[in-house]
């Protein structure tokens, strides 16, 4: 729960500070056909783009495994490592997806293979009640569960970075409500004792509680989708877990908001809707206390998450905003073949935090 100690795991390293970046923001020019925001949307989750996804990652050569990983207090979290056979990886860059996503996301699949052509080795994260998870755990998924996600990010450096040094640096990033848990880890990391060298966060949530008003008067499709997919995920759990989720069909059909509220007060101790997003909310001055680097990239025309509140945030001298004039939610495809401007934004940003070989 937001406001509880944070968890922790072993000492920090130092982290280095990142050389300059190949890519921002202003580098994006999409074709004049992709200079709309729904349409960088829904092709950006796209079945083609799923396939391209997938593609990139196999062309890399890399192997992958599953792993189960540890959240504290019995929790268990699913993830996928990555790595090229033969070379010792530069780092490791830890990939969070966004609500109702997985580690098997185009655009996770996408930032991996970028991170191995770099010479990472990547850790794909899915929060509990995603992709194939959820078996692993009774409760349910909500997007206060920060502290499991730190306590497994330092799983994974232990367990995929044995030799933690500043020569092979950890770093994160999050695409939406994957973005949010990325910059609320690093905020955290420093008590934790996790060393990270840098996060990167595209599009990511700041005010949930705008969020939920901008889709709820924006184009229905965005709503209805997210609506439909949790309830999926919730049908799901219920199956699993007959004994323990009990809700009803009825419950099931309620809209975004009252489903939220129903899960808010039902399985979580927040007491009211407003109190449950302010606990996972970085908007205003909440992210000025970051001590690890951070970039942010959003688009001017993204249709599910305000523009507005990224301009009122108070960053300190160690993030970086930047906003391009297209992209839409977590889009920034560079033309007809598919390709992701952010994907390679994250891991060009990132993998300047590693010393060249």
């Amino acid at each position: 729960m937001a406001g509880g100690a944070s968890p922790t795991c072993r000492a920090s390293a130092s982290s280095p500070r990142w050389r300059s970046v190949a890519l921002h923001a202003a580098d994006y020019h999409p074709p004049w056909w992709l200079r709309n925001g729904h349409l960088q949307t829904m092709l950006g989750a796209s079945p083609w783009r799923q396939r391209l996804g997938a593609h990139a990652l196999a062309a890399t050569g890399a192997v992958t495994t599953s792993h189960l990983v540890d959240g504290g207090a019995g929790v268990r979290l699913h993830g996928l490592h990555s790595v090229v056979p033969g070379a010792e990886p530069r780092g490791l860059a830890l990939l969070l997806h966004g609500w109702e996503g997985s580690a098997e996301s185009s655009y996770m699949r996408l930032a991996a293979a970028q991170f191995l052509q770099r010479g990472f080795a990547t850790f794909r994260l899915e929060f509990r009640d995603h992709g194939d998870s959820h078996h692993l755990n009774q409760a349910l998924f909500h997007s206060n569960r920060i502290d499991e996600v730190v306590l497994a990010a330092c799983d994974v450096s232990r367990r995929f970075r044995p030799h933690a040094t500043a020569a092979q640096p950890m770093v994160a990033a999050g695409f939406s409500l994957g973005g949010n848990f990325a910059l609320r880890l690093a905020l955290r990391a420093p008590d934790a004792g996790l060393s990270l060298a840098g996060v990167a966060a595209v599009c990511p949530v700041i005010d949930p509680a705008a969020a939920l008003v901008q889709m709820e008067s924006g184009w229905p499709m965005y709503l209805h989708y997210f609506e439909r997919k949790w309830r999926r995920s919730l049908q799901r759990k219920r199956a699993l877990f007959p004994a323990i989720h009990d809700y009803d069909d009825r419950t099931l059909q309620l809209g975004m908001r009252e489903l939220t509220e129903w899960l808010v007060l039902r399985h979580t101790d927040f007491g009211s809707l407003e109190n449950y997003f302010n606990g996972y909310s970085i908007a205003g001055e909440r992210l000025a206390a970051l001590q690890v680097p951070a970039r942010i990239l959003m688009a001017e025309d993204d249709p599910v998450i305000p523009i507005e509140h990224f301009r009122a945030l108070r960053l300190p001298p160690e993030a970086h905003l930047e906003i391009a004039a297209q992209g839409g939610h977590c889009g920034f495809l560079l033309g007809a073949g598919g390709a992701g401007f952010a994907e390679a934004w994250i891991a060009d940003g990132l993998a300047g935090a590693a010393p060249a070989r």
